[in-house]
């Protein structure tokens, strides 16, 4: 999208949540600028692909809301039906003990995926499907993982992630030592389980299985042959084996830690370089709702330079 307002336009790059924040911060101040995203849709980590008929939620499993301004921005998704609170317990499994649960803040869900909100965001404005393999000309928003930036520009302090193996599994029919969704503690293979018929709201016999970050190493170049072990530990479980799969690889899953800002930002000869994402989180652990904190005072850092 190039809005012109006479001053050259400001690329972003990657149309995950932060990357849309930052976008409609720039449309709304009437800055020129144009969203570039490598992969085949936007959304990011929050992606939701149709598998078997229906969406899937194999990225970030459910959204929080504790920004003040954030929860603005839910408020119109779930008054337009795109987000629905789903719960604030989730079970506690872990091997050899019976299951718990924990109570925690509520857990928001959406019964078009996770994606969806990232398309509401954009509403018109256009995505660019380009692989960015040096920093462009003028000011820049990298808004993605500190180590995929890195590929591009030196990032300050950069943050390390996890990888993550992300498994869905479909069932004929499917009863769970749980509900909704469940953390696994001190597991070799498995981290997070959710009930994906419970987070959407159509009960389907889907159920997603993250797998640890030391697993997720050991396959991250076959992630195919990963499915095996996971299966071997869902039936274990739950007792039930799958009638389909799908494995999902995330090399840059989840932060390892914070920045203690939420977004960067250095001097590239005579542009300006900002770095945004779920990483530039101050506040606590990474969440989505950091990575749209990140994109749009990132935006509203551009905003401000360009207005001096």
């Amino acid at each position: 999208m190039d809005m012109s307002t006479g001053s050259e336009p400001v690329t972003i790059v990657g149309a995950g949540i932060a990357g849309a924040a930052c976008a409609v911060v720039l449309r709304d101040a009437d800055i020129p600028f144009r969203l570039v995203e490598r992969g085949r849709s936007v959304g990011g980590r929050m992606a939701s692909p149709e598998l078997h008929g229906r969406r899937v939620d194999i990225g970030a499993g459910y959204f929080t809301v504790r920004d003040r301004a954030f929860t603005d921005v839910v408020g119109r998704w779930e008054d337009a039906g795109l987000a629905r609170r789903w719960t604030d317990t989730f079970g506690v499994l872990s091997p050899g003990n019976s299951p718990t649960s924990s109570t925690g803040p509520m857990r928001w869900a959406t019964p078009g995926g996770l994606r969806s909100l990232v398309r509401e965001l954009l509403g018109d404005i256009g995505v660019d499907s380009e692989e960015i393999t040096t920093v462009p000309d003028g000011d820049v928003v990298l808004a993605m993982p500190d180590p995929q930036a890195n590929r591009l520009t030196p990032v300050p302090d950069p943050v390390g992630y996890d990888p993550v193996l992300t498994v869905v599994l479909g069932f004929d029919s499917l009863t769970l030592p749980f509900e909704n969704a469940a953390f696994v503690n001190d597991h070799p293979v498995l981290e997070f389980l959710a009930d994906d018929g419970a987070r959407r709201g159509d009960g389907a016999s889907v159920l997603v299985a993250h797998t640890t970050a030391s697993l997720a190493r050991e396959y991250l170049d076959h992630p195919d042959d990963a499915v095996a072990p996971v299966i071997d530990a869902v039936t274990e479980v739950i007792g039930s084996t799958p009638s389909w799969t799908h494995v999902h690889r995330w090399t840059f899953a989840k932060p390892v830690s914070a920045h203690a800002s939420t977004f960067g930002c250095v001097q590239n000869r005579s542009s300006t370089l900002y770095f945004a994402g779920d990483q530039w989180s101050p506040g606590g652990p990474p969440r989505i709702e950091s990575a749209w904190r990140s994109g749009s005072d990132a935006g509203r850092a551009v905003v401000d330079r360009r207005r001096r």
